[in-house]
């Protein structure tokens, strides 16, 4: 069962109007196809308000812990959500990144791997870079910018897709693509702060 649409919704009657949710860039988003969506890591909450912002379903990878948790281990897979287990390489995670954007889908990512706990963005991890080179898809850079205040704006802003087409050609590596990455979701933060 696909709770997807519901989760959008009750998520956007939320969201929306406690953290006056602004979306930037969204024309640029790609209407088809796979979409490697990397943004970086403020909260909790950066999931679901991703969520709501974009265009299209978006594919979470989301900590293995949380699907032991009762509730979420019986609503996550159903608003598209999969396990990765954190600090190893998780081949079976993996797998399934490139065969959901190999499908056409949108998989989210969060290059830092982890919440920023300064609210600043940490350094990317070569996994993002990995999927861009391996996924065949348009990868999408991301910025939400906060903080998380109540009645306070919070922007997520899309950038234009970057072109990986070069970087795959001169068989770049996995860490100089995710600091491509990097780079664009930190000059969205930069300009639209």
């Amino acid at each position: 069962m696909n709770l997807y649409p519901l989760g959008k919704f009750l998520c956007s009657v939320i969201f929306k109007p406690l953290y006056r949710v602004k979306v930037i860039g969204r024309d640029h988003f790609p209407k088809e196809g796979g979409v490697l969506l990397c943004t970086n890591h403020i909260d909790n909450f950066d999931p679901p308000v991703v969520g709501i912002a974009c265009p299209r379903d978006v594919h979470f990878m989301a900590k293995e812990e949380l699907f032991s948790v009762p509730v979420l281990k019986t609503v996550l897979p159903k608003v598209k959500a999969f396990p990765v287990k954190r600090g190893m390489s998780d081949r079976e995670a993996f797998r399934k990144v490139l065969k959901i954007l190999k499908s056409g889908e949108v998989v989210g990512l969060f290059p830092e791997g982890t919440r920023s706990t300064t609210g600043e963005l940490g350094p990317g991890l070569a996994g993002a870079g990995f999927f861009a080179l391996k996924g065949d898809a348009v990868v999408m850079p991301c910025a939400i910018i906060g903080p998380y205040k109540l009645f306070k704006p919070l922007k997520v802003v899309y950038g234009k897709p970057i072109d990986i087409a070069p970087y795959r050609e001169r068989r770049a590596s996995s860490e100089e693509v995710t600091e491509v990455i990097m780079t664009e979701i930190r000059k969205l933060i930069e300009q639209n702060k």
